[in-house]
């Protein structure tokens, strides 16, 4: 199978499962990972996402560009390529649940632009990130032009996006590409603790969190303080924000339903 999805408690998993093509993605991967992240998205039961590579070598090295890249040209010459959702996550596609990236080695390309897509990101100190498309007269075209200025600034995303270098795990985490970087064998590790981290919040108080950074982010100060006034609201008359202030007075774990 080009994935595995597996749910464990409130976490689900997707492992992109092509370490012999260094996890890029073709067709089939992609579709599959579509559909993952629509059930991840759908399902009630689970709250946190974590995405990784198989193997220790690539987390994901970007689109399969003897099967994907061909494809996604033929749709371009029919006039068809109007709307493209690479790895499930980077277009068109909305999620107020938490997701993690457990990045273990390469994460070239789309991969860097997976892992952009995720709100955690996690790297082994033997991890690298670049978007070489320029090197193949492509440009990157699942959210890389957008979601890295963002996230690092624009001097330094513009700098790697035409040049087409890569970056190492270090240099990632001085950017602020990657949270926080951990050696090989600990990415696993790390990202679940960090889930289990996650889990002990209030769920729905970070959905609404998440939903407030990220459509807040380019709004006018004043609607964004508007936005958070509404999540908050709306989050006041939830059971979970009765149980959290009563569970802190009982000095006691909350016991959260997402309601």
């Amino acid at each position: 199978m080009p994935i595995r999805y597996e749910k464990s408690g409130r976490i689900a998993t997707i492992t992109i499962n092509r370490p012999e093509a260094l996890n890029a993605i073709d067709p089939t991967t992609n579709a599959e990972l579509v559909e993952a992240w629509a059930d991840f998205r759908d399902d009630p039961e689970v709250w946190v996402g974590i995405l990784t590579g198989a193997g220790d070598r690539a987390f994901c090295a970007g689109a399969d560009l003897k099967a994907l890249i061909p494809a996604l040209t033929e749709q371009a010459r029919r006039g068809e390529l109007q709307e493209f959702n690479f790895g499930g996550i980077t277009r068109g596609f909305v999620t107020w649940k938490p997701i993690i990236a457990a990045i273990n080695g390469f994460a070239l390309a789309g991969g860097t632009e997976l892992a952009l897509a995720c709100d955690i990101r996690i790297a082994a100190e033997t991890a690298r990130f670049g978007q070489p498309e320029v090197r193949w007269a492509i440009i990157p075209g699942a959210g890389g032009t957008q979601r890295l200025p963002r996230a690092i600034g624009l001097s330094a995303a513009m700098e790697i996006i035409l040049t087409g270098r890569q970056v190492d795990a270090q240099e990632a985490l001085r950017l602020g590409l990657v949270h926080k970087v951990v050696p090989p064998s600990e990415v696993m590790t790390e990202a679940y603790r960090t889930a289990e981290a996650l889990l002990a919040n209030g769920p729905l108080a970070l959905r609404a969190a998440k939903q407030a950074v990220i459509q807040g982010w380019d709004l006018p100060l004043e609607e964004g303080l508007d936005l958070e006034l509404r999540l908050l609201r709306d989050l006041l008359l939830t059971e979970d924000a009765v149980e959290g202030p009563r569970a802190f007075a009982e000095k006691r774990a909350p016991r959260y339903q997402a309601r």
